[in-house]
């Protein structure tokens, strides 16, 4: 049996990697502009990246995080950078809070590859650059306050569950 796929033949997986011949026809999703204001995210991925330096910010790691919101519109991805440097600690200090893996005052050793499948809310604004506007992350916001558990009395009584 071959380990390969012979170049004539078109075979299509579900979700995964395409041969250089392979067929396509799904359309990318429409581009969806999203009006200011609070949404939930899933974080779907991440990447570690280089800023190369501005007149406010030195060259530093930086890791562009891929926030899923989804919408009756539909769904649409925003890229949020976040930059590993000091002057930027409260906007990392507000994202590992906002999804969960930090309280607010805790110190935290940052662990992207666990932010993957991590849900928050964030203040979504729009942005205009060279004529175009875009998404951006104005604000992630803490985890509501969840009730204090409290054990439920239970009485046993028979047939009733």
């Amino acid at each position: 049996m071959s380990d390969f796929v012979e170049a004539n033949t078109y075979e299509r997986f579900e979700d995964g990697e395409l041969d250089w011949d392979a067929d396509i026809e799904k359309d990318g999703p429409d581009f969806i502009l999203l009006p200011e204001g609070d949404y939930d995210f899933v974080v779907t991925d991440f990447e570690r990246a280089r800023f190369n330096g501005s007149d406010k910010m030195p060259p530093c790691n930086k890791a562009i995080v891929h926030l899923r919101i989804d919408t009756p519109e539909g769904m649409t991805i925003i890229r949020h950078q976040l930059l590993l440097h000091t002057k930027m600690e409260g906007m990392l200090c507000a994202f590992f809070t906002g999804i969960g893996m930090r309280k607010k005052g805790e110190r935290l050793k940052m662990n992207w590859n666990a932010v993957i499948g991590s849900r928050g809310r964030a203040k979504i604004g729009v942005k205009t650059y060279e004529g175009k506007q875009y998404n951006e992350v104005k604000r992630f916001y803490e985890p509501a306050e969840q009730p204090a558990y409290q054990e439920q009395q239970t009485t046993f009584q028979a047939g009733k569950f």
